[in-house]
């Protein structure tokens, strides 16, 4: 059975999927802005919801610190830079295939 981690790497931009200790798939994320950063921390998927609309794309996975979540978006061209109010966003395919992988409770850690 597999045990799923995420890991995201605000340095490099990059979300990691992990199974137990091994990465088994990378992603690029957006950011949050300087005036708006993504919090670091160790958080948990607490909610999933498809098609939420607007600048979230095709899916959103809220995260237990209140507001925030890993979501798509309606704006590929920021993927890769510090854009948002503090989430995380991936293109749309990549969102839904993680979300499609993890469960809700799976821990996130933010550094």
């Amino acid at each position: 059975m597999p045990y799923y981690h995420i890991i995201v790497d605000l340095s490099d931009r990059m979300l990691y999927l992990l199974d137990g200790n091994q990465v088994i798939r990378g992603f690029p994320v957006g950011i949050g802005k300087i005036l708006t950063q993504t919090p670091e921390g160790t958080y948990t998927i607490i909610n999933k919801a498809p098609n939420p609309g607007g600048p979230f794309g095709a899916f959103w996975m809220g995260l237990s610190r209140p507001h925030y979540g890993i979501h798509g978006t309606n704006d590929p061209s920021s993927i890769g830079h510090e854009v948002s109010h503090g989430c995380i966003r991936m293109y749309n395919d990549d969102v839904l295939q993680l979300a499609s992988t993890v469960p809700i409770g799976t821990i996130v850690t933010i550094r």
